[in-house]
């Protein structure tokens, strides 16, 4: 069948038939809905034509893939992004025009798919569009999450979850692929039995979920590739258990019906308890035995059952621990279901399986109770206690009589499996995400494996794709970049460093300024639709954006924005150039601290918006519902971007590369990529502040941290403080955010007074911050600052990360 030629005719005609063909109504009856899904449809049929080409070339070729397995994929609306890629954007502007409508009409009617929530999950986006633009064979896998983690409304001072449905009108981008459906076992008991002097482990009395796939299409930039992300939907075997409905045992007849409702339901289920502890477990094993099930199935198709070929042909990447299973699973496909003795496997899956931490946080660092497994997952379990044993009698081996070494390398110890342990023992490639964060994992976090496998550890700087983050997400700044350096650095990103001697040209600085100028007035057009509210464009847009956590010190911004209020009130010749501080976070839902740092910054925007001399200065904006639309439209209209984390903590950080891209300058801490930002833009183009990685952990090594003496020596510090609980923020319950600051003073639940050092740095940071204020009014030094971050952000886009990979790990051709 010829391959149409997607031209504006062609396209203006297929959207038309679609709006008769599926709906009945012609282009004037039909709803911006119906339109947009005559688009996307259009779109569609284009990108099927690839996607078929790159699976039978693959098919052909018979090369290594890998398949990067992760628990959430932070995608964002396809269909422009997908219009770009395919170079096709200016073919549709044309046709819609004709056909009077407009991308911002049906844009919006797309629904963002809940299938991430924070940096994990966009960085795996990220990550998935320059494996295409780069022509490398891949497979995302991840689950089909009914509802997402949260629609996040902001109401009466605090956040509330609402259920994000954003599969109400289905997705045009899906295709279920009914043929690879896969049965995944829970619960149970192994017996043990013998054929030919071998042992075979038989799993009876189980509870049986399929694992259904959906697949989405990534589509390359401007070449042939369209590679899959696969989603899977959990699903009952069966509908209803007759038998036990007709004895009467109506729970018991829909049992693996309610077991398998649940396990695709929602991202992050709350596991605060034993029963979310449960479910978390069953979709981290429901993702990975879905994914290797048929990993090995188009593996056997493609070559065979010669399973020593198999490094040579996947690698399955692991992305932070959620997906670690995999390793054991492997094992259980190998050893249980395709005969492999215990030793050829274990090499096998070593050679496979390669790893990405993402966190030093020590909650982070996921430990499950030895019962949970054994009772979910009783064969896992078994393999979980072989690998540990062959593993310790190794350690053994090298530590003779190091007990306590020993059991901090253990993958179970102390009655609980150590997920990073079997990822990092487990795996050919252990890396870190930056610069820093790679020295600490090899150093400090797993110092002891550092030193025993230290070619194992590596580290690949994050990236973000400059295709979304600038090309689709901020135009006429793409477009002034292109006329001024040429087209090439669409394809090679480090061509924009081209842009550096512009920053000396005043004809250029005043169209980028005016470019920032009008991405301002996009974004109010952006928060006038979602919350019917506006913020002033001529005040500095001073942003926070990440997801909602006591490191990442969205407290410490608060706290100085509240100490300039007082500023303001206590002092009539107190000035200082008006700023908006925008935040957009989502706190988890079980996460009490992290939502009362919500309530006390909406409480401090009450405050201001109270007084008509702070609000000519000073205002607080909250972006409802954080994700990837909002900060399509907030970053490209940036100055100033908020980097503050606790040194150390933060492994790379990606947001901060989306605002330099955008022109935005960063106030920051040496901490996770700010360093290689720093390096790339030079000392006098970031602000940087507070204390070091290694202060930090000296301070908590010595552990004679007192915060109250800031309390007792700051005034500013002092007032703003005692202010949170004398009901100067909430008079009808001035105890409402006292947790706060009896954290910050004397610690809460038995944890140390500000752990997280909010107090410490504040003096470095307001200085930081004053010098920002200083500098933003010299708008050429500021401009010029600016076209340096954006002319240095090359290095981080994910097709400098990916290549890496490629390079360092995966080996694909």
């Amino acid at each position: 069948m010829p391959t149409p030629v997607f031209n504006k005719d062609y396209v203006k005609q297929s959207i038309i038939g679609k709006l008769q063909r599926y709906y009945g109504k012609t282009l004037q009856d039909a709803t911006p809905c119906q339109q947009y899904y005559a688009v996307a449809s259009t779109l569609r049929d284009q990108i099927m034509h690839k996607w078929v080409h790159s699976k039978e070339l693959d098919n052909q070729e018979g090369g290594k893939r890998v398949y990067y397995l992760s628990i959430e994929f932070l995608l964002g609306r396809a269909m422009f992004n997908n219009a770009l890629n395919l170079l096709s954007n200016e073919v549709y502007t044309k046709a819609l025009t004709e056909l009077d409508i407009s991308w911002k009409d049906i844009i919006h009617e797309e629904p963002e798919p809940g299938l991430g929530n924070g940096g994990l999950g966009r960085l795996a986006a990220c990550f998935m569009d320059s494996l295409a633009t780069l022509d490398l064979p891949a497979m995302g896998c991840t689950i089909r999450y009914e509802y997402g983690l949260f629609r996040q409304k902001l109401t009466q001072g605090q956040q509330m979850e609402v259920p994000d449905d954003w599969l109400i009108n289905g997705n045009v981008w899906e295709v279920s692929s009914m043929e690879d459906v896969a049965e995944i076992r829970f619960e149970g008991k192994v017996v043990t039995s013998k054929k030919d002097d071998r042992d075979i482990f038989t799993l009876v009395d189980y509870r049986t979920v399929e694992a259904v796939p959906y697949d989405m299409p990534v589509v390359g930039y401007g070449n042939q590739r369209v590679n899959t992300l696969r989603t899977w939907r959990a699903r009952s075997k069966q509908s209803l258990d007759l038998s036990a409905f007709s004895m009467g045992d109506y729970v018991g007849a829909s049992k693996e019906q309610d077991l398998a409702n649940v396990i695709s339901k929602v991202l992050y289920p709350e596991d605060n308890h034993y029963e979310g502890k449960t479910l978390r477990l069953c979709q981290h094993y429901f993702l990975v035995s879905a994914s290797l099930q048929y990993a090995l199935k188009d593996f056997e198709r493609r070559h065979g059952n010669n399973y020593k070929l198999l490094p040579d042909k996947a690698v399955f990447h692991i992305n932070d621990t959620h997906p670690g299973l995999a390793i054991a699973e492997m094992m259980r496909l190998l050893v249980d279901e395709k005969g492999l003795g215990w030793e050829e496997a274990q090499a096998i899956t070593n050679r496979c399986m390669a790893y990405t931490n993402h966190t030093i946080m020590a909650e982070a660092l996921e430990r499950w109770p030895e019962d949970l497994i054994k009772n979910q997952l009783p064969r896992i379990h078994m393999i979980l206690e072989e690998l540990n044993r062959r593993l310790c009698e190794k350690l053994w081996d090298r530590y003779p009589g190091e007990w306590d070494r020993i059991a901090k390398m253990a993958i179970l110890a102390y009655g609980m499996v150590h997920m990073a342990n079997l990822c990092v023992s487990q795996s050919f490639s252990v890396n870190g995400v930056s610069q820093l964060h790679g020295s600490i994992i090899k150093n400090d976090t797993f110092s002891e494996y550092g030193q025993m496998e230290p070619r194992k550890f590596t580290y690949v700087t994050n990236g973000v794709t400059h295709r979304r983050w600038l090309m689709a997400c901020n135009p006429r700044l793409t477009a002034l970049i292109s006329e001024a350096i040429g087209e090439q650095w669409k394809t090679q990103p480090e061509r924009l460093s081209d842009l550096l001697p512009m920053r000396d040209d005043a004809a250029f600085r005043e169209r980028f300024q005016n470019i920032k100028r009008q991405n301002k007035d996009v974004f109010n057009e952006f928060l006038k639709r979602r919350q019917d509210m506006q913020v002033d464009p001529e005040f500095m847009f001073d942003v926070q954006v990440k997801r909602l956590h006591e490191y990442k010190r969205q407290l410490l911004n608060a706290l100085h924005i509240h100490v300039l209020y007082n500023r303001i009130m206590d002092d009539p010749n107190f000035t200082m150039s008006p700023r908006v501080f925008v935040f957009g976070a989502k706190a988890s839902r079980g996460y009490y601290k992290a939502k009362m740092i919500i309530r006390y910054i909406l409480a401090l925007s009450r405050l201001i918006d109270r007084s008509p001399r702070a609000r000519k200065m000073l205002r607080i904006m909250f972006v409802e519902n954080w994700n990837v639309s909002a900060a399509e439209a907030l970053i490209p209209a940036a100055d100033l971007s908020e980097q503050i984390s606790t040194a150390g903590k933060e492994a790379s950080g990606t947001g901060n590369m989306k605002l330099m891209m955008n022109g935005a300058v960063t106030i920051g801490t040496l901490d996770g990529a700010n360093v290689e930002i720093s390096q790339a833009v030079g000392k006098d183009n970031i602000y940087l502040f507070g204390m070091t990685a290694e202060e930090v952990a000296a301070k908590y090594q010595e552990g004679t941290y007192a915060p109250i003496q800031f309390f007792e020596r700051n005034t500013e510090i002092r007032k703003a403080l005692s202010q949170m609980i004398d009901g100067t923020l909430f008079p009808d319950n001035p105890a409402m955010v006292q947790i706060l600051y009896h954290d910050l003073l004397f610690g809460s639940g038995g944890g140390k007074p500000d752990n997280y050092f909010v107090l410490k740095d504040f003096g470095s940071y307001a200085q930081a911050q004053h010098r920002v204020g200083q500098d933003y009014q010299d708008k050429e030094l500021w401009l010029k600052k600016a076209i340096t971050n954006t002319a240095m952000s090359g290095f981080f886009s994910t097709d400098r990360t990916i290549a890496e990979y490629n390079e360092k790990i995966w080996k694909l051709k």
